[in-house]
């Protein structure tokens, strides 16, 4: 990693920048094209990206039933295990987070509330290019059968003997997911916005995936699809003092990097004997990495930054604004409420990122490349839209008329107070 020490924060923007994307527009040409062909041409689009880009035409594009009922005999019994202790702690903790729906009179006869309800169609995008991301189905799928949308679509690239990772049917059939498609790529993403023959459209797209994928999003929410939030490559900021094992927060920041080449990792600690530590230990675990190639090109955009004390290195974590913020400090409740910009934030010296990533229950669909300024990572709430409804009474509204219609004729809005003034009326 760059080691930076005691830099001033009016340079903080230039060094908490992502690494930057120079093919961005060239690849918004091309993303751009594949929308309008699938767009037109729905299934012969999709059949046809597939083979350009994966190398196959597969036989059918929807996964049958008999394929996710034998995916669960030919995963290890440990590995199901582990997926089965993942999805009920994930769900335990998402179930917690309905809305008791509250009344309010705001004044006498005038009744609001708000009311939670399904998105009814949404579309799930699970990577499978370098890793199969099961542990995403999880995330998406249970909040998405909590919320009781009535369709859920997931679409997934199949594997070179195009079939889907068995793991990812078997995380989908626990979750209730029904109809599955082997596609993947800005294409897919196509497919759920405007739907096809085989594939149906949908009202929210969820999901990680490339620049490809994250561009197609992009665009297809311009055009009236939602998305849960724009996503790019994966991060983390490893907050530490002296008391952090060096050999842990190297862990937690390979663990990041590990991800590909446009990921980036930061370390801010007081204690520059940590830093020293710390880079040590990364080059030691690196050896061991198969995917060391990837990790390696990360850190080469990543950061370790020697700062004064904590306080500034809360500071300049919310400057970062991170996807995942580990507080590998002594009594790291009490940082915590300094923290203010973050997707998700991982307390003391035993909680791992990867305990967010896969089965402590949090969700990992987090906000990245700084929006976690303003976004929040999935919830329950991703997968519901509130609906807000009033009554009020004759006498309410009596009451309430002269407030309007004193407000809307300030706004020469005439229409809008007769409507209230023809009912005081009668």
């Amino acid at each position: 990693m760059n080691i930076l020490k005691y830099p001033s924060l009016s340079q903080a923007d230039a060094i908490c920048a992502r690494p930057s994307d120079n093919g961005s527009l060239e690849r918004r040409e091309k993303v751009s094209a594949i929308l309008a062909a699938v767009r037109a041409e729905g299934d012969a689009a999709l059949q046809r990206y597939t083979q350009q880009l994966e190398g196959y035409t597969p036989d059918t594009l929807e996964v049958t039933a008999a394929e996710i009922a034998a995916a669960e005999q030919l995963l290890p019994a440990e590995l199901k295990t582990a997926i089965r202790q993942a999805y009920d702690n994930i769900r335990r903790f998402h179930e917690q987070q309905w809305e008791v729906e509250k009344r309010i009179e705001t004044m006498p006869g005038v009744l609001c509330w708000r009311k939670s309800v399904p998105i009814s169609k949404v579309g799930l995008y699970i990577p499978g290019g370098t890793a199969p991301l099961f542990s995403t189905v999880l995330m998406l799928g249970i909040p998405a059968q909590l919320a009781g949308c009535s369709e859920v679509v997931l679409c997934s690239p199949a594997q070179a003997d195009q079939h889907i990772h068995p793991a990812v049917l078997f995380a989908a059939g626990l979750c209730g997911i029904q109809r599955i498609f082997r596609i993947g790529g800005a294409q897919a993403i196509g497919a759920m916005a405007y739907g096809t023959d085989s594939v149906p459209r949908v009202w929210k797209i969820f999901g990680p995936g490339n620049s490809w994928v994250t561009t197609a999003k992009t665009l297809v929410s311009l055009e009236g699809v939602g998305i849960d939030m724009p996503a790019g490559p994966s991060e983390v900021c490893v907050v530490a003092d002296a008391s952090a094992n060096p050999a842990f927060v190297a862990a937690d920041l390979l663990s990041q990097a590990e991800h590909g080449p446009d990921s980036q990792v930061m370390l801010l600690s007081d204690d520059e004997q940590l830093i020293n530590a710390v880079q040590a230990a990364l080059e030691i675990q690196l050896a061991a990495l198969p995917r060391q190639d990837f990790a390696r090109q990360s850190l080469e955009n990543s950061q370790a930054i020697l700062v004064e004390n904590l306080d500034q290195a809360l500071e300049w974590a919310n400057i970062y604004a991170p996807e995942h913020l580990i507080l590998a400090v002594d009594d790291p409740e009490k940082w915590a409420l300094a923290v203010r910009e973050a997707g998700s934030v991982f307390l003391g010296h035993y909680t791992p990122e990867s305990a967010g990533d896969y089965a402590s229950g949090t969700n990992h669909a987090l906000p990245t490349g700084g929006y976690a300024r303003c976004y929040a990572g999935v919830s329950l709430d991703s997968f519901l839209k509130k609906i807000t409804f009033q009554h009020i009474s004759q006498e309410g509204l009596s009451t309430l008329a002269p407030t309007i219609t004193t407000m809307a004729r300030a706004e020469g809005l005439e229409a809008h107070a007769k409507a209230v003034d023809i009912r005081i009326k009668n």
